[in-house]
């Protein structure tokens, strides 16, 4: 039996194609992944819709209650910057299940195929869902301060002074990514919807509960009432409504959280199969 030419051509090894995804294009396809889905949308949705409203009804209620609850106490920014403590956990949801997706549908495997460099793949999510959550803050943050600013007239806002405006303004916005990236961390450990939902929103939220009702035990327990302090939404809460205090704790915790969850996620998608 003879081989044909064609058998042997088969059978002749292929050269491994020099062809290498960029980070550019792996960007612009983490950008597609995001946007097509449609829990992003809502979750943007519910983040604008949340902002705008809590921020109008804290102005009103400011504005309807006068000088006798210290309205000059609570400055416009405030006002813009209070919604954060619930707009937090739609960041950090979001963060997740950009991320989770991919592993409940499989698609993960095949970004991996595409660009086997996985901390490139981390690096492009991560960039994307940063870029998203600043924009999305920072376009909320504006149409709030449109609303805001007939309401409160002549006691507006004091853009001349930066650690009124400008700074917790800004701290609000890069909090946002922060949550979005410690949700996102998670999804890379946990590589489930519901349990990186379920720890996002444990930190974010149950446990600065938790550790304030432990305010009751008296100085024994005082270490653990110390750990609020220690926490991404109290970092955030001071660095938005008292920039001035302790800003070098306050920024080391708002960015270690993220920081930490998005390395132990790196180790996980090294270190296991897709």
């Amino acid at each position: 039996m003879t081989i044909t030419t064609e058998s042997r051509a088969a059978a002749r090894p292929t050269a491994p194609s020099s062809y290498r995804l960029g980070f550019f294009r792996l960007v612009q396809s983490e950008l597609l992944k995001l946007f097509t889905l449609r829990s992003t949308w809502w979750s943007l949705i519910v983040t604008v819709v949340l902002a705008v409203g809590i921020s109008l009804l804290i102005a009103l209620v400011m504005n309807s209650l006068g000088d006798s609850a210290g309205q000059m106490s609570l400055n416009p920014t405030t006002a813009v910057v209070s919604p954060l403590q619930f707009t937090m956990l739609v960041a950090g949801i979001l963060g997740a299940m950009a991320i989770t997706g991919e592993y409940s549908t499989g698609m993960i495997r095949s970004s991996l195929t595409a660009e086997p460099r996985r901390g490139a793949v981390l690096l492009a999510k991560a960039l994307v869902v940063t870029v998203t959550l600043v924009a999305t803050t920072v376009v909320t943050s504006l149409i709030s301060v449109l609303v805001v600013t007939p309401i409160y007239g002549e006691n507006g806002f004091e853009w001349g002074d930066a650690e009124r405006t400008w700074i917790p303004l800004g701290w609000a916005v890069i909090s946002m990514a922060t949550f979005a990236l410690l949700g996102l961390g998670w999804g890379f450990l946990i590589r489930n919807g519901a349990g990186a939902i379920a720890a996002t929103v444990g930190i974010l939220f149950v446990l600065p509960i938790v550790v304030s009702l432990f305010s009751f035990g008296g100085e024994s327990w005082q270490w653990l009432i110390d750990l609020y302090n220690y926490l991404p939404s109290s970092a955030a809460a001071a660095l938005t409504t008292n920039p001035a205090n302790e800003t070098v704790r306050n920024v080391i915790v708002l960015l270690a959280w993220p920081a930490a969850a998005l390395v132990g996620g790196w180790a996980v998608l090294r270190t296991r199969d897709a």
